[in-house]
């Protein structure tokens, strides 16, 4: 399978290589951007070099799916979307994400994930997307809830970040759910 790029009105949603490390990099090296993503920033390029080459492995494994998010405007990467967990069979995945603070409260992330949302329920026929948040993540949470996500319940120490567990609120959306709400990607 070719990887599945997506475009709309403002971005373009691409297969993230080589050339995306040091933007990546830029975004995930952050605190801010870092303080709820249930990792520790990055320290080095290095190791942002080694998640992209994962992006690419895990593609060709069919176990997920990672766009860099390009913002047309000014062909700058803002962040990733992804699709983790995948599994075809199971017809299942988890959703995640992460934007670049300056792209923050412009939709962009609402832009991304309608069009990922859509591939996923219409094009991979998958049933059920889910989604795991910090509970204090109300930026996140907000954005599930507003694209029909329900909350399933709290993950007790699940994430650990900063030398310590945390736990998480588990999010999910049905195929059906989301046929039923007529959910169509803002352009």
């Amino acid at each position: 399978m070719s990887f599945p790029e997506l475009e709309t009105n403002r971005l373009r949603l691409v297969k993230i290589d080589e050339k995306h490390v040091t933007p990546y990099f830029n975004i995930m090296k952050r605190a801010d951007v870092m303080k709820y993503y249930g990792m520790d920033a990055l320290e080095t390029i290095e190791q942002a070099a080694a998640i992209v080459a994962s992006f690419g492995q895990t593609f060709e494994a069919g176990r997920g799916i990672r766009w860099g998010i390009i913002h047309k405007e000014d062909s700058e990467f803002a962040g990733t979307i992804g699709l983790n967990a995948l599994n075809m069979f199971s017809k299942r995945t988890e959703i995640g994400y992460e934007l670049h603070p300056d792209y923050h409260n412009r939709g962009i992330m609402s832009e991304a994930l309608g069009h990922v949302l859509k591939y996923t329920f219409e094009e991979l026929d998958l049933y059920r997307t889910g989604a795991v948040t910090f509970p204090e993540n109300e930026a996140s949470t907000g954005l599930l809830k507003r694209f029909g996500f329900r909350q399933e319940g709290t993950l007790r120490g699940y994430l650990y970040q900063g030398g310590r567990s945390h736990d998480a609120l588990v999010f999910s959306l049905l195929k059906p759910e989301w046929e039923k709400r007529n959910l169509r990607p803002r352009s």
